[in-house]
Parts: C-alpha cells; structure tokens; sequence
C-alpha cells in the first residue's frame, strides 16, 4: 500500500467565516433558520479551516483519539479499516459538502482512517464545542443527530449493498450515489470525475478489478455511460436506475 503521511495537525491556514464558504448551503450553517443567523459568528469561532491536503495524506488514522468531525470543502476523502487479515476495506467515500469522522463517536477513539484521495481542503469541527454549541441552538443539535442518522443509513445501506446485489446493480448504485450528490452540490449529474481508482471501487463493492472494468464495459457498449479513464459522462441515467429493481444476476 502505497504510504499515508498524517499532516492534518499542521498549521491553519487564513482566517475564515463559514458565511463565505462555497459549501455553507450544505454543511453545518445549513441547520441555522433565517432568524438564527446572527449566532453565525458563534459557528464561524468552532470551525478551523486547515492547509490543504496533497492525495494520501491523512486526516485521521484508525485508533487516534476522537476529537472532531470533519466537512469536506474541496476535493474528496476515502475512509479504510484493515481486517482481521490484515487488508485494506474501503468505507466510505467523501465529497465536498460532507461531514465525516462520526464513527469516533461510539468508543472515543476513530475506527477507520481517513485520507485525501487528491488536493483536499477540509474544515476541523471539534466535537466537545459543537455539542455545547447545540446545547445553546437547538437546531444544531436537531441536525447533528440528523447527519449522524444519515451515517447510520448510509452504513446500513452499503451492508445491503455488498450482500446481495449483481456486479451491474452495486456499480450502478454507487455511480448514481455520486450522481444524486453532485446534484445537491448544484454541478452537473451526468458529467462525473470519480477520484478513486478502479482498485478502491472493487474494494468498497467487494468485486475484483476486473469485474468492475467489465461492468464499465457493459454499461459503456449498452449506451449507458461514456468512461474515459476517470471521467465518465452518464448518457441514460433510467436505464442504471433499472439496474437495481431488475434480476440482473451478472457477475
């Protein structure tokens, strides 16, 4: 495995209010209604925004004292646990505008490790203060336990995944998993830049490589998708949606 360097601890870099971030429509300032918006400046003290990451440098590393979540600003975040066996098993995969880092929570001390896929930007948001800071808004604490339920899901739904699904069903929900996120980013949800690589993919669906360029194949031939090497345009998103309802049994 090729090496993670842990450099998330380093310096800050310049000041910053959440009122002018890009992704505040999709992050913590979202559970502010309109007449609460004053208590931004509260909000904007909590989160540190830190020095950009460079592609497998670590955010956090299984085992690390929980101490913060983490929003994704800019680029994208791959979380990992290493089995009984020794290997590597792919978690979870992070956009810009999402929160990670909540399974910390359970035992005080994070379970999986958590690196930059590419040049990443994230905000810090330590823990103990959002919790005080829920305390006083209590629509920040609605909606921590909201994106907290929301992990939960995602875990429940990734289990249901991996259990019984074709090769062309796990593929296509993770690609239209990506789609629909974009969608609430407000970019494009037929032009996609996966930053993982086909060895992360198959990890995570628990398919080999060569399962997954198959079913890249298959869905390119069918007129379901355009791939260029990472860059994958979706031409008939219906036809993946059909993909998950149907008794397609493909390896």
């Amino acid at each position: 495995m090729d090496t993670i360097v842990k450099t998330i601890h380093v310096g800050f870099a310049k000041p910053f209010g959440c009122h002018s971030c890009r992704m505040n429509k999709l992050c913590i300032p979202l559970a502010l209604g309109s007449d609460e918006l004053d208590k931004l400046d509260q909000l904007n003290a909590l989160v540190q925004r830190k020095n950009p990451l460079q592609p497998r440098d670590g955010v956090f590393f299984s085992g690390d004292p929980f101490t913060s979540i983490y929003a994704v600003r800019s680029g994208s975040i791959k979380s990992f646990c290493i089995d009984t066996d020794g290997r590597e098993q792919v978690t979870g995969f992070y956009l810009p505008g999402e929160i990670f880092g909540w399974d910390g929570l359970a035992n005080d001390h994070y379970q999986n490790t958590a690196i930059a896929l590419e040049t990443t930007s994230v905000c810090e948001i330590p823990y103990d203060q959002l919790d005080k800071l829920g305390s006083a808004i209590p629509s920040i604490k609605k909606y921590v336990m909201k994106l907290i339920s929301h992990e939960l899901n995602a875990d429940q739904r990734l289990i249901a995944l991996l259990a019984g699904k074709s090769a062309h069903q796990k593929l296509a929900s993770l690609l239209l998993s990506i789609s629909d996120r974009l969608v609430v980013q407000g970019l494009s949800p037929r032009r996609l830049w996966l930053p993982m690589s086909r060895g992360e993919i198959s990890n995570y669906l628990g398919m080999t490589v060569e399962t997954v360029s198959r079913a890249l194949s298959h869905f390119q031939r069918n007129n379901y998708l355009h791939v260029n090497k990472k860059d994958i345009e979706i031409l008939d998103k219906q036809a993946l949606r059909s993909l998950l309802i149907s008794s397609d049994d493909t390896e």
